[in-house]
């Protein structure tokens, strides 16, 4: 006996509410990130094989646009973690008293470099994203440029209007850039040689971008000769068969962490931990190993093609809180000298 269009009827009924409650049972969690557009989605599939019922919805641009919005939303903060943001800004909301001190599953995996010292920690790396100079050289050999092997090699005159580097209140990677720079060369409160460096430099430079990728982006495009930025970048671009070469100038590398941490206020605490958990885990790093020479966890990114081996051996040393403590005094010392050449937003 074939069934009644009034039993079909019901039988559709019942399961379009079965699953508009499956759906509606998703948590949905709100993730502040500066992690690359490109990165996003092999993330979040990750993470939802292990947690399908809950959902991410990224709010993502720099990594100073992103603090400063989270710095602003304070007394009303939309975020429940953040994810893919620069450890020393972190490090800064740490100390607005902004974030929620949690030990994830696979925190004892972390290298003690690489996550916050307190216990429970505040927040953990991720992966380590550091400088390169992405260097076009079909353009390069055009205009007579020779390749650079250091930092103050780009303060020659051979190079006057051919470099392009982030604005470092803006991008996360320019402000390693900076900090590099003044751990390197000295800072003396804007007197040291770190501020002189970086005077000499400006006389150079085209312009200042607001994104840690576009530098390179530009380079390898042709639009400029040298473009300072971070070797995952550079190392994409030129495996994409961009015409640049990296160089890791040989005074050393700045950098930051990719973090993850728990915010201050949200209401979805429990599916926060679930992401801290996964984000901290063997899975999840050997997806930033995919993009990134170095993990928080050892021994999980294989070699990149066009980074050294040597990489981690070349980096500054690192002071987070240092970083934290000292950002608004170095960004408006370094936006008062050099922010003329600034890209419009």
């Amino acid at each position: 006996m074939r069934p009644s269009l009034a039993l079909k009827s019901l039988a559709f009924a019942i399961a379009a509410v079965c699953a508009g409650a499956a759906f509606a049972q998703k948590t949905q969690l709100l993730v502040y990130t500066a992690l690359e557009t490109d990165q996003l989605k092999a993330y979040q599939e990750g993470f939802n094989k292990s947690n399908p019922d809950i959902e991410i919805k990224w709010v993502r641009d720099s990594t100073g646009v992103i603090t400063a919005k989270l710095l602003a939303e304070k007394a009303n903060p939309q975020a429940d973690a953040v994810m893919g943001v620069a450890a020393s800004s972190l490090a800064l909301l740490d100390s607005q008293g902004m974030l929620i001190p949690y030990a994830p599953l696979n925190l004892d995996g972390i290298m003690s470099q690489y996550k916050d010292k307190k216990t429970p920690p505040a927040w953990f790396g991720m992966d380590v994203w550091g400088a390169t100079i992405c260097f076009n050289t079909v353009e390069a050999q055009k205009k007579n440029i020779p390749k650079p092997e250091t930092w103050k090699d780009l303060t020659k005159p051979v190079y006057k209007g051919q470099v392009v580097m982030p604005n470092p209140a803006s991008s996360g990677t320019g402000y390693f850039d900076v900090t590099a720079w003044l751990s390197l060369f000295g800072d003396d409160k804007g007197k040291g040689g770190g501020w002189k460096y970086m005077d000499g430099l400006h006389e150079n430079i085209a312009q200042y971008t607001h994104s840690g990728s576009k530098p390179c982006n530009m380079a390898a495009s042709g639009e400029f000769v040298v473009g300072i930025s971070f070797e995952y970048r550079g190392n994409a671009n030129k495996a994409k068969g961009a015409p640049i070469d990296l160089v890791f100038p040989k005074e050393g590398l700045g950098w930051d962490l990719e973090a993850f941490a728990i915010h201050k206020g949200t209401k979805k605490l429990e599916a926060a931990k679930k992401l801290a958990d996964w984000a901290s885990s063997k899975d999840a790093m050997m997806l930033y190993g995919k993009n990134f020479a170095i993990t928080a966890q050892p021994g999980l990114a294989p070699p990149l093609a066009n980074v050294p081996k040597d990489y981690e051996a070349r980096l500054v040393k690192m002071d987070f809180k240092w970083a934290a403590d000292n950002r608004e005094r170095i960004l408006d010392e370094w936006t008062k000298r050099y922010n003329s050449k600034s890209e419009k937003r």
